[in-house]
């Protein structure tokens, strides 16, 4: 795996959040809440990461530098909201969700708030990813079957600068593997991992 470690320092918590990104987090979480509670069947693989660190963790790789480009991709996006808040800094900025009701939500408070960010239903994983097989057998919340989505969105996997990802525990390696495949160099993966915080690795 040709993937560079980046330490994301405890400081990070300290960085001022950006300029509207309280009243996006405040809203998406009002929705996500209302979504929750309505009389739907429980999607049981959503569960909402640190929306203010990972704002502020965004804020820090631009402080640092680290950026080779300005498209970015939220797998897994949920709600979308890694997704609006890179779209916020003026980034492009999509994202990719396997399941209906969660994009249409998403698109919605995209749409409400004048976000460009778009989310793209359909699976994460590209075309001709070698070592898959393998890999899937070890994940169990994520579709790791090959889809057209990058179609759709009109860039390849490659295209994008920075990605950002939710990996349940004992799942990040699937994501690793995917973007060591296929991303290009110099591209930045960023994963939320809970208590552990943020992680982020560049292809190098």
């Amino acid at each position: 795996m040709t993937l560079q470690q980046i330490e994301v320092p405890d400081s990070v918590k300290k960085i001022d959040y950006h300029e509207g990104a309280e009243h996006l987090i405040d809203t998406a979480n009002e929705a996500i809440e209302a979504f929750m509670l309505a009389d739907q069947t429980v999607i049981e693989n959503f569960v909402t990461c640190d929306f203010h660190l990972l704002d502020q963790a965004l804020t820090w790789v631009e402080q640092q530098h680290l950026l080779a480009g300005n498209r970015f991709c939220e797998w897994g996006a949920g709600f979308g909201v890694g997704a609006m808040l890179a779209a916020l800094r003026g980034m492009e900025a999509v994202g990719i969700e396997i399941e209906p009701r969660l994009v249409q939500e998403a698109n919605a408070v995209a749409q409400s708030l004048g976000n460009s960010a778009h989310v793209y239903c359909g699976s994460l994983v590209p075309r001709g990813v070698d070592g898959l097989a393998e890999i899937a057998n070890e994940v169990r919340n994520v579709d790791t079957e090959e889809d057209d989505t990058y179609d759709e969105i009109g860039w390849d996997v490659n295209d994008f600068d920075m990605f950002f990802a939710f990996p349940w525990p004992g799942e990040h390696g699937f994501f690793e593997h995917i973007f060591d495949a296929r991303a290009s160099t110099g591209a930045l993966l960023m994963t939320y991992r809970g208590r552990e915080g943020i992680n982020l690795v560049r292809k190098v």
